[in-house]
């Protein structure tokens, strides 16, 4: 296999047989400042350290300061520079260290980033990429491991995903910085360390399209980020008790893939949603919200939601009795009426 592959597009692509989610993320951000002068990268500890994942290793050195640069330590000044960037014609591509650094951005976001389309009259795009660090299972303290993902979706105007595997990250990270529109990118910690094959050539997909990930007939378990996995190790672990578990990955958050997902739900008659968010208020409600409202006589019984415990983020110690797992999933499925 060569060092360099070539996408659909026409682009390049640096793909190693088995890459890390962290590599994948990093391959898309290289290959697409390559296809594209106008992208710039920059963020806390981004430059010549490579971030604290890792994730922007190397690209300083490769594209130098003029087009990644570290930032002060002000995440509001990040979002706020990256918007004058975008409208100045830049496709500024910006970290946000951990998901909870972003919280002092969320004025910038809310109420500039998802806004200026519509308040121009779409006379003004804003080519920004936000990647955010997010979720737990990483040994981290709270301010480290939030799952911010609701405050986002509740937002018009902004677009948010969140990828499962290295495949995903490289397709969905170029399909974002290619959007003339901003994107929350939610890269999920505790996968970064996680290794696939990326299929090459490598094609880009959608970035508002959920995956079947698992066929299955009895229940459909919905997830994202970092529980996906957790999902398809219940499915795989439900079949030594005769249930069949169709797992879907949602892939993107906002816009909802009704679809997809619709089709799933109709089809078992059953749906569970998985993530590490409290659950009050948590995504998990708009999804069986959304679910029950267009879906409702195919179902035979209520839709469940497994996820974090309405608590802040527990110490390290802790955090394996808050996640959500296996066993605490198919405890909940087991509280069904099942005929």
């Amino acid at each position: 296999m060569s060092p360099q592959q070539t996408l659909e597009t026409g682009t390049s692509v640096r793909a190693p047989e088995n890459l890390t989610m962290a590599a994948a993320l990093n391959a898309a951000i290289r290959d697409a400042m390559v296809d594209d002068p106008t992208i710039v990268l920059f963020g806390e500890d981004v430059g010549p350290l490579g971030g604290v994942f890792r994730v922007t290793d190397g690209l300083y050195a490769e594209f130098g300061e003029t087009r990644v640069s570290d930032s002060p330590l002000a995440e509001a000044g990040i979002v706020g520079t990256a918007i004058g960037m975008a409208m100045y014609g830049l496709r500024p591509v910006v970290e946000m260290q951990f998901d909870a650094f972003s919280y002092p951005a969320f004025q910038q976001i809310v109420s500039h980033v998802a806004k200026m389309r519509n308040r121009t009259r779409g006379k003004i795009g804003l080519p920004i990429v936000i990647r955010i660090p997010y979720a737990g299972d990483i040994g981290g303290v709270e301010h480290h491991s939030d799952s911010s993902e609701a405050y986002w979706t509740a937002t018009p105007g902004l677009t948010v995903v969140s990828p499962s595997n290295p495949a995903d990250a490289y397709s969905m990270l170029r399909e974002a910085i290619a959007s003339d529109d901003p994107v929350i990118f939610m890269e999920p910690k505790s996968r970064y360390w996680s290794k696939a094959s990326l299929a090459l050539p490598v094609q880009t997909e959608p970035l508002n399209k959920a995956k079947v990930l698992r066929e299955g007939t009895d229940v459909t378990l919905i997830a994202y980020g970092p529980t996906v996995k957790t999902a398809l190790a219940t499915a795989e672990q439900a079949t030594n008790e005769g249930l069949s578990i169709e797992v879907i990955d949602l892939r993107s958050l906002s816009p909802f893939d009704d679809e997809t997902v619709g089709a799933s739900v109709r089809k078992t008659g059953r749906a569970a949603i998985v993530h590490e968010a409290a659950q009050f208020g948590g995504y998990g409600a708009e999804v069986a919200a959304r679910l029950t409202e267009r879906n409702f006589f195919y179902l035979a019984a209520p839709i469940l939601r497994i996820t974090g415990f309405d608590i802040p983020y527990p110490s390290p110690k802790l955090e394996e009795y808050f996640l959500p797992t296996p066993d605490r999933i198919l405890a909940a499925l087991s509280t069904w009426e099942w005929s």
